[in-house]
Order: C-alpha cells, then sequence, then structure tokens
C-alpha cells in the first residue's frame, strides 16, 4: 500500500491540487515519522510544525477556493540551520548560536514559500556549515538511514538524512566545498550544486569568494528539478548573475540529451590513498552505462593541479574567521572551528587576494581544459559513508581536516570553478550503502546535466531503493 512519504514531490503537488489528500495530511504524515525517526538519524535541529499546520490550512483553504495555485502548492520541506527564518530559531549548527532568532529571512527562503512548500523545521548542520559531515553540539549526528553507524555526510546532512528516510520529499541545501553531493552520495540521493549565481545568497550574506551556492536535494531528478525552478533567480544587487535557462529546469527533463561527448577521471593528487574498490565500482558500472546510453566517454588527466589546495585553505579559514562570534564565547566552538579561525585571522590581506587570485586562475585553467566535454565525469567521494566520530577521532584539527580532503577529493575543486555539479545514486555496494558519482557540466548549463541526470535514472532507476526504516 502506498504511503503518502512514498510519493515524488510533484506527485504531491499533484495530489493536494486535485484532493486527492490535503497539504495538512501532509504535514501531519511527516510529523508522525519525524516524531518517531527524527532524532534517529539526526535531521532536525528546530521544529515549526505548528506554524506549518496554519500554513497548511491556508493553503488547502487556497485549493477549496479554486484558487491559481504555485507549482508546489502544500508541499512540505526543510530550510538548513545555516539559512536564516524570520521569527525561528537559526542555530548555524553552533552552541553559540543555540538561542538566536535571526530577524530576516534569506532571500531563498522567501522563494520557497512562494512557489508553495511549507517548511516544518531547520534540518542539521556542522558549526558554521565548515566540516563536510554533520556532528553538531547542538542536535544528534546525522546519519545515513542505510547504516545508521555512518555519518550522513556534510553539511547538508540534515537534510539529506530527513529526505533520504523519508521524513521530507525533498529539502534546500547549500553547498561550498560539496555540502550537497556529499550527503547526497552518503545518503543514496540526487543532488545539485548550481552555478554560481543561479541562486541568491541575499540579502545578507556576502559573497566574496563564490564559492557558496543553495540547491536542491530530492529522491528523484525530476523533483530537484521542480525545486531549482523554485529557487533559481537572483536578488537585486547580486555580485554573481547566472544567464537565465533558456526554459525551466524541470521541462529539461523531459528531452534527450544527445550524444554527448563526456571525459572522465577518478585521480587528482587529493585522495588520501587508493579509492575505495566499491568507488571505483560505482565509477566503472557508470562509465559503462553512458557508453551503453550511445554516449561517448574519454579518459582525461583531472584539469586541477592539487597546489590549489592551499589557496582554498586559506580562503575557508578567512570565511570562517567572518562569522561574528563574541570573543568571550570563542571556547565554545569545536576544536576544528577554532583552529580555522585562528588560521583566518592571521592570514594578511594580501594573502587572502592571493588565494583568490590563484583560484580563480585555477578554475579559468581547469574551465579551458575541458571544454571540449559537455560532461566531466567523477566519483563523489573517495571512499564510503564515514563511520559516525570518525573525522574527530583524527586527533587534532589538521589531521581532521586532512581528512576531510582525503575523503571529498572531487567536490571543492568545482565550487571554485562555479560549475553546476550534480550527484548522482547509481550504485550500491553489496552491504547496502549508496555511492554516488559526479557528473560536472558546463559553466552555467545545469541544463544538460539535468537532461542526462534523468535518462540515467530512466535507465537505472533508483527511487524505489528504500532504507530498511522507510
Amino acid at each position: 500500500m502506498t504511503s503518502l512519504h512514498d510519493l515524488s514531490a510533484l506527485d504531491q503537488a499533484r495530489a493536494v491540487a486535485a484532493r486527492e489528500t490535503s497539504a495538512l495530511d501532509l504535514v501531519e504524515h511527516y510529523a508522525e515519522r519525524i516524531s518517531r525517526l527524527g532524532a534517529t538519524v539526526g535531521a532536525f535541529v528546530t521544529l515549526t510544525l505548528d506554524d506549518a499546520r496554519e500554513q497548511a490550512r491556508r493553503a488547502d483553504a487556497a485549493v477549496a477556493s479554486g484558487e491559481d495555485l504555485p507549482p508546489l502548492h502544500g508541499v512540505p520541506i526543510g530550510i538548513k540551520d545555516l539559512n536564516l527564518t524570520e521569527g525561528v530559531r537559526t542555530t548555524l549548527g553552533s552552541a553559540v548560536f543555540a538561542d538566536w532568532v535571526p530577524p530576516v529571512s534569506d532571500f531563498i527562503v522567501g522563494k520557497l514559500r512562494a512557489a508553495g512548500t511549507i517548511s516544518l523545521g531547520k534540518t542539521s548542520t556542522p558549526e558554521f556549515g565548515l566540516p563536510c559531515y554533520t556532528e553538531p553540539d547542538v542536535a544528534p549526528p546525522a546519519r545515513t538511514p542505510w547504516d545508521l553507524d555512518r555519518s550522513a555526510g556534510g553539511s547538508s546532512g540534515g537534510a539529506a538524512a530527513a529526505v533520504a528516510s523519508g521524513l521530507l520529499p525533498f529539502a534546500q541545501g547549500s553547498d561550498g566545498g560539496g555540502s550537497i553531493r556529499i550527503p547526497a552520495s552518503a545518503c543514496g540521493l540526487f543532488g545539485i550544486k548550481p552555478a554560481r549565481g543561479r541562486i541568491s545568497a541575499g540579502p545578507l550574506l556576502g559573497d566574496l569568494n563564490g564559492l557558496a551556492t543553495n540547491g536542491p536535494l530530492a529522491r528523484t531528478v525530476r523533483d530537484a528539478a521542480a525545486l531549482l525552478d523554485a529557487m533559481a533567480g537572483p536578488m537585486p544587487g547580486d555580485p554573481h548573475w547566472a544567464a537565465p535557462p533558456a526554459q525551466s529546469f524541470l521541462s529539461a527533463c523531459d528531452e534527450a540529451p544527445g550524444r554527448l561527448r563526456i571525459g572522465r577521471y577518478c585521480s587528482n593528487g587529493l585522495e588520501a590513498g587508493a579509492l575505495h574498490p566499491d568507488v571505483l565500482a560505482a565509477y566503472g558500472s557508470a562509465t559503462a552505462l553512458l557508453e551503453s546510453l550511445g554516449h561517448d566517454v574519454e579518459e582525461i588527466a583531472s584539469p586541477f593541479d592539487p597546489a590549489l589546495v592551499p589557496s582554498f585553505e586559506t580562503v575557508w579559514a578567512v570565511s570562517s574567521a567572518g562569522v561574528p562570534v563574541d570573543p568571550a564565547r570563542e571556547s565554545e566552538l569545536r576544536p576544528l572551528t577554532r583552529w580555522l579561525r585562528e588560521r583566518g585571522r592571521a592570514a594578511s590581506a594580501v594573502q587572502y587576494t592571493a588565494a583568490l587570485g590563484a583560484m580563480q586562475s585555477a578554475a579559468r585553467l581547469a574551465v579551458a581544459a575541458t571544454a571540449a566535454y559537455d560532461v566531466v565525469l567523477t566519483p563523489t567521494l573517495a571512499s564510503l559513508p564515514a563511520p559516525v566520530g570518525w573525522f574527530g577521532d583524527a586527533g587534532d584539527p589538521r589531521a581532521e581536516f586532512d581528512r576531510m580532503i582525503g575523503w571529498t577529493p572531487f567536490t571543492a575543486v568545482y565550487n571554485t570553478s562555479g560549475q553546476p555539479a550534480v550527484s548522482v545514486p547509481l550504485h550500491h555496494t553489496g552491504a547496502g550503502l549508496p555511492v554516488g558519482v559526479q557528473l560536472v557540466g558546463r559553466p552555467a548549463d545545469e541544463l544538460t546535466l539535468l537532461r542526462l541526470s534523468a535518462q540515467l535514472e530512466q535507465a537505472a532507476p533508483w527511487a524505489a531503493r528504500r532504507p530498511d526504516l522507510w
């Protein structure tokens, strides 16, 4: 028997509009599941169920009165706890901000509400979104529902855990170094890091380095595309504007991609050691599937020099130091956060601007090196979902950060270039753990990625694969 959480987000929107179910039914259904499973998978930091119920009642009244409905009318969603939400506790994954209630919402929060979605609460994130795993002081660890001893990844770990566990149909995440694609791989979801300038970070967040963007996490390509349609668009005054797409992202999912030229590589000198055999198996099977669909897949060298890492570290550290923290409470931050902030404060303006310049030069070279290819294929991660606590057990922040780099060698480089990238959940290990592969598009070309991802999903469907707690 089909339950409400078995339906895709788009099917839920259609069911609400057709009065086959109601927005309030959806909210109550997910509220019950969250009460049973939310803490188990570490999905949420703050719930806003009373407000969600009131929004749902208004949504159902709009259906009853025959109003024109937005595309995702009545569909539940979660907002990442890094994103400001007016009147709702927003902790940034930190004990220092455990009681903070911002006076404004991010631009993206308003866009999601305008599209008809109803937020059930704030999904868990690590402190300031800095690590690639989600084990904050303000919430339980975010765990992949495929193996509760393993991390859901980060920094959008709570969002991914919620969607993969059937606590949300889709979720908003953000990605400054892989923070959508990493948890998508660990939780068996489809995740999109959009192109630089596609989605606004306004009104308050600065964008000096161009690394971070918001984006969707979903079980299906079409759900992710519909959510990207709802999220896309600049706020007046944004520093980066991606050219508007020629069509909706959702409509691209109904089109064949044509015969594509795809470059692939699985080593760039950043991985800590040999890739896990199951990662290589996922990479190999994705290659075979692409070739069977008629695409030309060619071996290429990594377009990025490992020498880029120190520049990225400098920019990452300076960004961490930019979060305003009362000096009297600095000691309450986690060790990794304190270490990064100390590094950031120690960097001079000359060092910071030189690091930014080096990253921009590397990005230009990488885009030029792969310009002949429609898409680039890499693994998403170097290994399987990591055990909860594994990163923190490294012994000191430097060793912890090195573990993070070795586990995620393929994601942050494309935040540097600003190209759109997706993680596609094509593979599961013999033990049932998901393993994603990354597809990277040309600058500002999410449409080709979505056409290809939809083709892969049709050829090797994954949405019916569900963890036991589903």
